[in-house]
C-alpha cells in the first residue's frame, strides 16, 4: 500500500536515470512522487494529482518542457521547476516566461535542488482557490465561483470586498492593497480585478506587491529582481543581466493578464532610465 503524503511532487523527465535520481532525492525531502517521460503524461499527472511540486525537463521529444510549463500552468499553481542541459539566457528567460518559478541548468547537486524548492515553499500559494479549477476555467475564474463557499475564508474576504465602495488609491482595506477596480492579498496571495481573480506566478505576484505596497516610489530593475530572487543562497546584492531581463520578460507578463498597455498604462508606469512606479490615483 502506498504511503500518504502531505507534499506530492510530479516529475517529468524523459532521461530514466535523471527520473530515478528525481525520484528519490525528493522522497528523501518528504514529498511522495508521481513521474512522467513525457510532457503529456506528465500533465495528466499533474490534473490528476494537484502536486505542490512539478519538475520539467525542457528537452523532451514531442510536446517539450516550455510548452508542457504553460499547458500546466493553465488550470495549476503548482510550483513549477524547469530543469535543462541548456544554460543559455534565453532558455531561462523562456522558461521564467512560460510560467516557471525556477530554472536549474543540468548537471545540477541534488542538496542546489531540495536549497531551491525549500526557499519556493517558504512563500506559500492559496492552493484553495487556483489548484482544484476544472480543465476549462482558464487562467481566470468569475469571484461567484470563489465566493460559493460559505466556510472558505478568501470567499468571505472576496464578498466582504466585493460590497465595499471602490477607491482608487493604493491603501490597505482589511488586509486588501488596491488600486483603480486592480486588488491584491498578499497573505492569501490573490489577485482580483474588476471582480475576476487573475491567475499569476510567484514572481509576477511578487512584482506587482511591491509596485502596489509602495505608492508613487519608483523601483529600479535590480530592486525588483532582487525581490523575485528563488535562490537565497545567494547573498549579494549584485543582480544579473539576466536576472535584469526576466524582470522585463515578468512584468511583460504580468501587463498582458491585466490587459494593460505599457504606452498607456493604467496600473504600472515605466519611468524611463529608473524603473517602475504605481500610476497617479487619477486617470485623467
Amino acid at each position: 500500500m502506498q504511503e500518504e503524503h502531505d507534499r506530492i511532487a510530479v516529475i517529468i523527465e524523459d532521461d530514466i536515470d535523471i527520473r530515478r535520481q528525481l525520484e528519490k532525492g525528493l522522497e528523501q525531502a518528504g514529498f511522495g512522487t508521481h513521474s512522467a517521460g513525457n510532457g503529456l503524461d506528465g500533465i495528466e499527472l499533474v490534473r490528476r494529482h494537484r502536486p505542490t511540486l512539478t519538475t520539467v525537463d525542457v528537452s523532451m521529444a514531442g510536446t517539450d518542457g516550455f510548452e508542457t510549463a504553460k499547458r500546466i500552468r493553465a488550470f495549476s499553481d503548482t510550483f513549477l521547476i524547469m530543469l535543462s542541459a541548456r544554460s543559455e539566457e534565453i532558455d531561462t528567460l523562456m522558461g521564467l516566461e512560460s510560467g516557471a518559478d525556477d530554472y536549474l541548468a543540468k548537471p545540477f547537486r541534488p542538496r542546489e535542488l531540495r536549497t531551491r524548492i525549500d526557499a519556493m515553499l517558504r512563500r506559500p500559494r492559496l492552493s484553495s482557490v487556483t489548484a482544484g479549477r476544472l480543465e476549462h476555467g482558464g487562467a481566470q475564474s468569475s469571484i461567484a465561483g470563489i465566493a460559493g463557499h460559505p466556510t472558505d475564508p478568501a470567499g468571505l474576504l472576496l464578498r466582504q470586498l466585493e460590497e465595499q465602495s471602490r477607491t482608487e488609491t493604493s491603501i490597505a482595506v482589511d488586509g486588501w492593497l488596491e488600486h483603480r477596480g486592480l486588488r491584491l492579498h498578499p497573505e492569501l496571495r490573490l489577485v482580483v480585478l474588476d471582480g475576476v481573480e487573475i491567475e499569476l506566478t510567484r514572481s509576477e505576484f511578487e512584482l506587482l506587491h511591491v509596485v502596489m505596497s509602495s505608492g508613487r516610489r519608483v523601483h529600479s530593475k535590480p530592486e525588483l529582481a532582487l525581490a523575485v530572487r528563488t535562490d537565497e543562497r545567494v547573498l549579494s546584492d549584485d543582480v544579473s543581466d539576466a536576472e535584469r531581463r526576466a524582470v522585463e520578460v515578468h512584468l511583460a507578463s504580468l501587463r498582458r493578464k491585466l490587459g494593460e498597455n505599457a504606452a498607456q498604462p493604467r496600473w504600472i508606469e515605466t519611468v524611463r532610465g529608473a524603473g517602475y512606479r504605481l500610476t497617479a490615483d487619477s486617470e485623467a
